[in-house]
């Protein structure tokens, strides 16, 4: 019996179901790869602390040579002193020296001739040398010498006193290392394709002279890593408390923000970081169904009217009778290989379009869209992967556009399912557009000025791509950019369209 129960405990024990087992290697993954990116961060540790070991020792050695050489000047400076003071007054004494040495020269070579004149026995020679001597004495430069040295021998004003600079020298020590300064998320603004990052320090320190900010883009939400990770870049010289980095694209998921400290000589250590996210729609063009007379590289498109040879003549025209965009003469040139040119999703005919090469599924974007002077007709919006190829946006219930034509007349019109509204508003240099796909609204915007061009309204049943028609000219995108506050305000004060506007609106697909 015992053998049984021990048994049976085995294989209960051993009965685990496949997806516990599952969840367990997972957990173990994730575990793996925390514990692998924590050594990655401590080798990364470890190499930054004797590489900024090897730099303060480098940077000590320079300012202490550079304490050597400013005290070097001043002793060399205080010797020339010394030396300019002894020649002076040595200058001064020696030419003294020099006059009281002629004077007494002179001086004796009169006493000797007076001397001599007290032995004359001739009155009149007598009276007559008697009155020469009293001639010299009277211009005799020893009475008019002075008899006290014009300068001292002291030189006490040029002694010193270091007791003061040896005090501070021997108080010489580490200059305080600032704290961390603290970022505060909830400070922190992501709009209008800028981020501002706000900290403060956690104590007061009057000796911060700036911080440094630094930044990277990355797609793992939570604290950065090692592997796989971008070079931070680096804001540096920040005087205020705060930074907007501004004209991003916000091309990752999040981006990493740490921030440190600085005084007159040393960088305190990183903040913590923190991760804001920045999630855009980023897209490019989809060159691969583009139409054969476009010349589709990333985000920008142009005309080419040698791309389409091999068209089929047939079908021009069959899908678009009559339609309001012109159909431009076309050289037999061709530039595409016959393998990309003969793809049965690639629009054709008079569909002169390009769409996106990702699918909005979900939530509100955000895109811009720049056309050349010199564009003909252009159009602007969105469409189901369903478009058939031959179809122009705007023209089907499954695209949504507005429509430039500058072709013998200067139109602007929003269009969908084959039904068109003229636009009282000038074009402007730069339209924005703003997709609401759970909203189901799909809005333009001049770009510049924020000002409302068309609104359409429509419950979106399927995926939308992006969508552009091109003819005779050409557009630029601009992408990765969030939805602008602006934009977000407009949003919410809109009330709908007007009576004539709402024949385009309000339509189910």
């Amino acid at each position: 019996m015992d053998l049984i129960t021990v048994e049976v405990g085995r294989r209960d024990s051993e009965c685990i179901p496949k997806e516990a087992l599952q969840r367990i290697i997972s957990t173990l993954a994730n575990k793996n790869d925390e514990i692998q990116n924590f050594i990655d961060t401590l080798n990364q540790t470890l190499k930054g602390v004797q590489e900024n070991s090897s730099n303060i020792l480098s940077e000590l050695d320079e300012e202490f040579d550079s304490l050597y050489s400013i005290l070097d000047e001043v002793k060399e400076s205080m010797i020339n002193s010394i030396k300019q003071e002894q020649a002076r007054k040595s200058q001064e004494l020696q030419s003294q020296l020099s006059q009281c040495n002629n004077a007494l020269e002179n001086s004796e070579e009169l006493l000797e001739f007076a001397t001599r004149s007290l032995d004359i026995k001739e009155p009149e020679e007598f009276s007559k040398a008697a009155r020469q001597i009293k001639d010299r004495v009277t211009m005799a430069s020893a009475f008019r010498l002075s008899l006290k040295p014009k300068v001292s021998d002291n030189m006490t004003h040029l002694m010193v006193d270091f007791s003061q600079e040896r005090q501070i020298l021997q108080t010489l020590k580490f200059l305080p290392v600032p704290k961390a300064p603290e970022i505060d998320p909830v400070e922190c603004l992501v709009a209008d394709n800028s981020v501002t990052v706000a900290w403060r320090m956690p104590e007061e320190d009057n000796k911060i002279d700036h911080f440094i900010l630094e930044y990277r883009k990355t797609n793992f939400d939570g604290l950065p890593r090692v592997k796989d990770e971008r070079c931070w870049e680096i804001v540096d010289n920040i005087k205020g408390a705060e930074y907007t980095l501004s004209g991003l694209k916000f091309d990752s998921k999040y981006m990493n923000f740490r921030v440190r400290a600085c005084n007159k000589a040393v960088a305190g250590e990183y903040s913590d970081p923190v991760t804001l996210e920045t999630k855009a729609l980023n897209f490019n063009l989809d060159n691969s169904s583009s139409h054969l007379n476009l010349r589709v590289e990333d985000t920008c498109v142009e005309w080419d009217p040698t791309g389409g040879k091999g068209q089929d003549s047939k079908s021009k025209g069959k899908e678009n009778k009559g339609s309001g965009t012109p159909s431009p003469k076309r050289t037999s040139v061709g530039s595409r290989p016959p393998a990309v040119r003969g793809s049965r999703d690639r629009f054709t005919g008079e569909s002169y379009t390009v769409l996106g090469d990702t699918a909005i599924e979900s939530g509100q974007h955000y895109w811009e869209v720049k056309a050349q002077k010199d564009c003909k007709s252009y159009s602007v919006g969105v469409a189901y992967k369903t478009l058939g190829k031959f179809d122009q946006l705007g023209k089907t219930n499954t695209s949504w556009c507005i429509h430039v034509n500058n072709w013998l007349q200067n139109t602007f019109a929003a269009k969908h399912n084959n039904k068109v509204k003229a636009l009282d508003v000038a074009v402007p240099e730069r339209i924005g557009v703003f997709c609401d796909f759970d909203g189901g609204q799909l809005s333009f915007y001049d770009a510049n000025s924020k000002q409302l061009l068309y609104s359409f309204k429509a419950k979106f049943t399927q995926p939308v791509l992006p969508g552009f028609m091109v003819w005779c000219g050409g557009l630029s995108l601009s992408t990765g950019m969030q939805v602008p506050s602006a934009v977000r305000t407009l949003q919410k004060n809109e009330n709908g369209m007007t009576g004539s506007t709402s024949s385009l609106n309000n339509i189910t697909q």
